[in-house]
């Protein structure tokens, strides 16, 4: 294990010549479950998440932890080393004369291996469009980081039945910029369910993840849709996620408000069954 192979795939479009890490693809996806404590979250709160997930069923399922920048290091310090962190953001720049910026590069260096970009927050509160977006996916992803790139439709897309356009438009954004789909995690996150108690139903989580997955065979190929981890977010909680962690296209979760509290342990545990 460990072991990466290169492999060229040609597809009609040049740009999209890609070659990506083969693990997930020959052993099958294995779960993934993230917490993003947003701004969130402090010193005890770190303690506590600690000692709850110091037996997590980590040969089972992969387990990332997003706190706020301040806290990274703090987290990585108390948390298992199987478990990983990840930042909620990193600049579309490298190191320079960026205020207020932290780097990809700076996040490798200080152990964070993951990180989240274009959450529905980063996009409607702070403005970041597409192609922002897919310039910060490359720059992580050139620098090593497993970038967990979010989609999802606002409940107007929804309701105008453009659901599947917007998702599959946001994908496609950042898509041709991915040179290794082993550091690619997408994550499911209708705008409609995030923070409101509301949650896709099981036939709208599983019908969205599968128009991504088809989405990823059209502009990429169909090995690297079968290989890549595509998770949902949304108001996922103990009562919602043992329902929505037996559908066959739903690899996992991207957990918010629960992940601060000891419920995320039963979260994490629906995909270790």
């Amino acid at each position: 294990h460990g072991f990466v192979s290169l492999i060229l795939v040609h597809h009609p479009c040049p740009l999209l010549s890609f070659h990506f890490s083969t693990a997930l693809h020959t052993m099958g996806r294995k779960p993934f479950v993230g917490g993003n404590w947003k701004c969130n979250g402090n010193a005890a709160t770190i303690d506590m998440m600690s000692r709850i997930l110091a037996d997590a069923p980590t040969a089972q399922v992969e387990i990332v932890i997003a706190p706020p920048a301040l806290h990274l290091l703090a987290m990585r310090a108390k948390l298992p080393d199987a478990i990983g962190v990840a930042g909620q953001n990193c600049s579309q720049y490298g190191n320079g004369a960026f205020t207020g910026e932290h780097s990809a590069e700076m996040l490798a260096e200080a152990g964070v291996p993951f990180v989240i970009l274009g959450h529905s927050e980063r996009r409607h509160k702070f403005g970041e469009e597409d192609s922002l977006i897919a310039s910060k996916v490359e720059i992580a992803v050139n620098t090593g980081l497993t970038a967990i790139v979010c989609v999802g439709e606002t409940l107007e897309d929804r309701e105008g039945g453009k659901t599947i356009d917007v998702v599959n438009s946001q994908v496609r954004a950042f898509a041709p910029r991915v040179n290794d789909w082993g550091k690619i995690v997408i994550a499911y996150e209708p705008v409609w369910a995030i923070g409101t108690g509301k949650v896709a139903t099981a036939e709208q989580a599983q019908e969205a993840h599968v128009a991504i997955r088809k989405c990823l065979a059209e502009a990429v190929g169909e090995d690297v849709a079968q290989a890549t981890r595509i998770i949902y977010g949304g108001s996922v909680s103990p009562k919602n996620c043992g329902e929505l962690a037996q559908l066959p296209d739903v690899d996992g979760f991207l957990v918010g408000g629960a992940s601060l509290k000891p419920d995320f342990a039963e979260i994490v545990k629906s995909k270790a069954q």
